[in-house]
């Protein structure tokens, strides 16, 4: 029940916390005309949207990070080498989303940081990853539970992380293009990951890891107040990035990383219509999908927003409902 407690806890601190920083951010936002410019491709469907704020990622991610100091300023947790691996990735990916997001408003087009660019980027923080979780005196385990596999890969652990770190982040970065979508999708995905690092007792820092889950998972509530349709403001490479990279980096650490792909399941799927879709045009010139990522084509079908919204959160739910059951109970 104490873990209960402090769940309930951060994630209402955090919440309040979070709506703040909305209420505060939001104007600084307008007043700097750090508006988000919509692709070409979308001024149909989403011209009323051209120049709302973006960097909105901001509102979730301050909060998180306060909330963690003051649980231990407080001594509700401790310091370790989980825990610092899980923020350093959290703050590093949305330093490089800032940057991005700052670039495309600096240019006033969708140019932002170059994709080589982004990459070494990400290259350092799967580096800087890899370093703490091998000097912590954890192994190079390649563990996948659900097919038995457990092998030793030495230094390949270091590009299986920046794999999973660059796939997860890219996932949450191409479904954030409807109102609430991945902010929706994402609290699902905190809450169960918060539930499931609970049960790795075996996991150094699984409690603080667990709580950090609930934290982010309270403020993006908080974030969701301004984000849902019609949306105030935007969460931008700044909040996308940093949220599927720390999923990324939660499941490696707990060694859920297959389960992950349950978790995160519209996320997955959202990726996928992208890649089928590039590729099967490369060879054919001709489009499986109206338009991808995927929500855009029921957007194409006449389904409103709210909708599409409701139905992806209602998959991620139920997806997340049976990882929980198998990660935890099983």
């Amino acid at each position: 029940m104490l873990i209960l407690t402090k769940a309930v806890l951060v994630m209402m601190i955090s919440l309040i916390l979070s709506t703040l920083t909305g209420l505060i951010l939001i104007p600084i936002l307008k007043k700097l005309k750090a508006g988000q410019r919509l692709s070409e491709y979308l001024e149909e469907e989403h011209k009323s949207k051209q120049g709302t704020p973006t960097m909105g990622g901001i509102i979730f991610i301050v909060p998180t990070i306060l909330v963690l100091v003051l649980m231990y300023i407080f001594k509700k947790i401790s310091f370790n080498s989980t825990i610092l691996i899980v923020v350093l990735t959290f703050l590093l990916y949305s330093l490089i989303g800032f940057i991005d997001d700052y670039l495309i408003i600096k240019r006033h087009n969708n140019k932002g940081l170059s994709e080589s660019l982004k990459f070494i980027l990400q290259v350092i923080v799967a580096i800087i990853f890899f370093y703490i979780f091998m000097v912590s005196g954890n192994e190079p385990l390649l563990w996948i539970h659900t097919l038995g596999i457990k092998m030793d890969i030495g230094f390949l652990y270091g590009i299986f992380i920046l794999l999973v770190l660059v796939a997860s982040s890219n996932a949450v970065n191409l479904t954030d293009g409807l109102d609430g979508l991945a902010g929706s999708l994402s609290f699902i995905v905190f809450v169960t990951l918060g539930i499931i690092t609970y049960n790795t007792g075996w996991l150094e820092g699984y409690e603080e890891v667990s709580l950090f889950c609930f934290s982010l998972a309270g403020s993006l509530i908080g974030f969701l107040l301004f984000n849902l349709n019609p949306a105030k403001v935007f969460m931008g490479d700044t909040g996308s990035l940093s949220l599927g990279a720390t999923m990324g980096a939660i499941a490696v650490l707990t060694r859920h990383e297959i389960l992950l792909v349950l978790i995160g399941i519209v996320f997955v799927i959202e990726t996928l219509t992208c890649i089928i879709q590039r590729v099967y045009y490369k060879f054919t010139h001709k489009r499986i999908f109206p338009m991808t990522p995927i929500h855009h084509t029921f957007e194409k079908m006449g389904y409103s927003e709210r909708d599409i919204v409701k139905m992806f959160c209602l998959v991620g739910l139920i997806a997340s409902m049976i990882a929980i059951i198998y990660g935890v109970v099983l």
